[in-house]
């Protein structure tokens, strides 16, 4: 076992661990860490806690010390950059005649660099925008293309369920999401009712599949031969939540059909054996601190 801490770089982003010494520091407190791309400020998520060894990558790096006044003032004071860098480079981009969309922009802790993210059709040559960039910004630049599910993630927005996008607000990491998803949740294959913003598939399949899943396993398929209490029938509806299936009855000799609601545990029912089946995913590369 080992103490952790765990940080965000920004709101909403992945969760890295940091060896935290001798000090205690509290849930949304600020720290300064060393990381690969030198000094940062972070934002503390997971207080001063016991991790196993093998849900970590060792060593962690310590972190240097809490944020002192000094430090939360240049934070805020590279935050508020932003806005101005952005329109900045926007214009830059345009009087190069560049096609690529500015996406974010964010500048280092301490001051050495700055970083623009960017999407584009293509491959984009912009060794000349750099160049004018750092002229302006008189510090190292970095371009960094993003795919579109980073855009939406940097970005932000509203999703199809009216809430904000679980990407940019409470989903650190992408996970693997497929098609083969929203079939065992039985929903619509329409494009645009099972995409998000990024036109990708909604990341919120993925939150249930575990369960539909394993629903899917004891259910019986749509349109088959099932035997009732009350004979033979046909599956015209299933409810994975209630675990309940509706069957379709004919009664030749009555010259009567009807519907009726079993629990699946009072059907019987062959299953044909594990059907191989598209699982197309989505699960692109992301670009995050």
């Amino acid at each position: 076992m080992a103490e952790i801490i765990g940080v965000t770089f920004k709101s909403g982003g992945k969760v890295y661990y940091f060896d935290p010494g001798k000090g205690k520091y509290e849930k949304g407190v600020g720290v300064v860490v060393e990381t690969a791309r030198g000094t940062e400020y972070a934002t503390v998520v997971i207080p001063r806690t016991e991790m196993p060894d093998e849900k970590i990558s060792s060593p962690l790096k310590p972190v240097i010390r809490a944020a002192t006044p000094r430090d939360e003032e240049a934070h805020r004071k590279s935050i508020e950059r932003r806005a101005g860098a952005f329109k900045t480079v926007r214009e830059k981009i345009e009087k190069h005649g560049l096609d690529m969309k500015l996406i974010d922009c964010e500048f280092a802790f301490d001051g050495s660099k700055a970083v623009f993210y960017y999407s584009a059709p293509q491959r984009v040559d912009f060794r000349e925008l750099v160049k004018d960039l750092s002229s302006t910004f008189h510090m190292r630049i970095e371009l960094r293309q993003v795919g579109i599910r980073d855009e939406i993630k940097l970005i932000g927005g509203l999703a199809p369920c009216g809430r904000e996008c679980c990407c940019s607000s409470c989903m650190p990491a992408f996970k693997k999401v497929s098609i083969k998803m929203a079939k065992n949740q039985g929903l619509s294959l329409n494009p645009q009712k099972i995409s998000g913003l990024c036109g990708r598939l909604m990341c919120c399949l993925e939150y249930e599949n575990d369960y539909y899943a394993d629903a899917c396993k004891r259910m019986p398929k749509m349109g088959s031969e099932v035997l009732s209490p009350d004979g033979k029938g046909t599956v015209v509806n299933i409810d994975m939540l209630k675990m309940t299936v509706r069957v379709r009855i004919e009664d030749k000799q009555k010259d009567t059909v009807t519907f009726n609601d079993y629990p699946v545990e009072k059907l019987k029912f062959h299953r044909p054996a594990k059907e191989k089946d598209a699982d197309v995913s989505e699960d692109d590369d992301t670009s995050d601190n």
